[in-house]
């Protein structure tokens, strides 16, 4: 089944996506739904990615101090085998992408953790998504990077945690973690060989919570991002709650960050750090570190 909750689940408790040019007002809900990380070894999920090839199927990865792999989950949360990537190492891996470029699958690993802002670079690793099992068997692979990106930011080291691929631009969006505002950082997805690579600030948002909501002292801290499949609405994940960015036709991300956010009610997640939309961008999916913890879902439909 693919990995979204059904409509028939909704819990009506969010609020509307404000309306703009060219993009109809949606409502995002969060669900009921009991669907848990089922891999034993996904205790500190940092990035989730719905598969490429399969709506039916997630990828995981887990932060510092844990191996540089990816594991493979069902729509059940079941384990479905791991994907160890050669070559590298996990020294704070952070967020994970799937996209296709020219027609094919790929996987991005933000190796992008900071929180001292020492490291004077950052790296991003690129791999092809790998064939997937069929049904229940269990995923067992090695790949090594199709490429990686060293990059440095244009104003010294930041924490980040908060990385999407922008497939119709051919760049990487990065998003500060631990600056007041969080700052929106650009690099391109296939740097010239040999090119020195700089993140360089392109705009600012807000991802505070509003008046009324729980009081959290990191909820204000981007911990995960995602744009939608069809590239109109980017989703950030604090520890507190998400928030949604739409972008109308013919806008940038900068100007679509700079305007307010809509801010969905609290996940009741104990350490949220990843985010993803489902593969048909009808479902928002967050995901916390911890072992066994419930996957929290948000679907929209149309404002009536």
């Amino acid at each position: 089944m693919p990995l979204s909750v059904s409509r028939s689940a909704r819990i009506p408790v969010l609020f509307l996506l404000a309306t703009t040019a060219g993009l109809a007002a949606l409502v995002f809900t969060r669900q009921s739904a009991d669907v848990r990380l089922g891999s034993p070894a996904a205790t500190e999920t940092s990035g989730i990615a719905v598969s490429s090839r399969s709506p039916d199927r997630f990828w995981l990865l887990n932060d510092s101090g844990c191996p540089a792999e990816l594991l493979l989950l069902s729509a059940t949360g079941a384990d479905r085998g791991r994907l160890s990537v050669t070559g590298v190492t996990n020294r704070d891996w952070e967020d994970l992408s799937a996209f296709r470029l020219n027609g094919k699958p790929y996987l991005l690993i933000a190796d992008t953790g900071d929180n001292e802002s020492r490291y004077p670079t950052c790296r991003i690793h690129v791999i092809a998504e790998p064939p997937l099992p069929n049904g229940d068997a269990r995923l067992d692979a090695a790949a090594a990077p199709e490429w990686s990106i060293e990059f440095r930011y244009a104003d010294g080291p930041r924490d980040c945690e908060s990385v999407a691929v922008d497939t119709a631009e051919n760049r990487i969006l990065l998003l500060s973690k631990r600056t007041d505002p969080p700052t929106l950082y650009q690099i391109p997805l296939r740097p010239a060989k040999g090119a020195e690579v700089i993140a360089r600030p392109i705009g600012t948002t807000s991802v505070k919570p509003p008046r009324g909501f729980p009081i959290h002292p990191f909820g204000s801290q981007p911990t995960g991002m995602a744009i939608s499949p069809d590239g109109s609405v980017a989703a950030v994940a604090t520890y507190l709650s998400v928030f949604v960015f739409s972008r109308a036709k013919g806008e940038s991300w900068p100007q679509a960050f700079a305007k307010p956010a809509t801010v969905l009610l609290p996940h009741g997640l104990p350490q949220a750090e990843a985010i993803t939309f489902s593969a048909d961008g009808h479902s928002i999916i967050v995901a916390s570190e911890g072992a066994r913890t419930p996957l929290v879902f948000y679907n929209d439909q149309p404002a009536k």
